[in-house]
């Protein structure tokens, strides 16, 4: 990295040249430096499925507020007041497998809005708790290169979920909260319960 004092002195000796050079310089080097700054800033966003799932990921509360994080789940009346405690939130469409008809159109609306809240994003890492919410995030961000981190929920101890056996062959890191998981999951990480 250039030295704050060369560059001083490469803008005053343009500056004895001609002003308007010194100026066009400095700026480039400022956008440069900023640039530079965000791409060493480390993004977190964290994504869940409303309910047990969100839960889960909430519990990692200290974590998620010692980061620059951003924090994507589903719009529904009992979410609405994560803005009040969370300044970077986002809502997808709530949508239920229970529904046969309307949910491919949710889960396509919430592919397309992820994409777009990716690209916006750009973070370097993706925590999920799942569900099918967390699924289409972890894919694209996969595709760009950031890192995947995947937490199988609780509520599974003998059985693998259908999330998790999409996410396990794409994830960075895999964890599991239950030792018996290990035996579904050889590749994941055991760090017990999440609360």
């Amino acid at each position: 990295m250039i030295s704050r004092i060369l560059i001083l002195t490469i803008t005053l000796l343009l500056a004895l040249i001609n002003t308007t050079i010194a100026s066009i310089f400095l700026s480039f080097y400022l956008i440069f430096s900023a640039f530079t700054f965000f791409l060493k800033t480390k993004r977190v966003l964290f994504i869940a499925s409303t309910g047990g799932h969100l839960s889960e990921l909430l519990a990692l509360k200290n974590l998620i507020k010692e980061t620059d994080y951003y924090l994507i789940t589903e719009k529904t009346k009992s979410n609405m007041a994560l803005k009040d405690e969370y300044q970077h939130v986002s809502y997808l469409v709530y949508g239920t497998k229970d529904h046969i008809y309307s949910y491919p159109f949710k889960l396509l609306f919430n592919t397309l809005k992820s994409f777009i809240l990716y690209l916006y994003l750009r973070p370097n890492f993706i925590i999920t708790t799942g569900a099918h919410t967390a699924g289409p995030m972890c894919v694209i961000g996969k595709i760009f290169n950031s890192k995947v981190i995947y937490i199988e929920t609780m509520a599974n101890i003998k059985t693998k979920t259908i999330t998790g056996k999409l996410i396990y062959y794409i994830a960075d890191l895999f964890i599991v909260q239950w030792e018996s998981m290990l035996k579904l999951y050889p590749k994941a990480i055991y760090l017990g319960l999440i609360y």
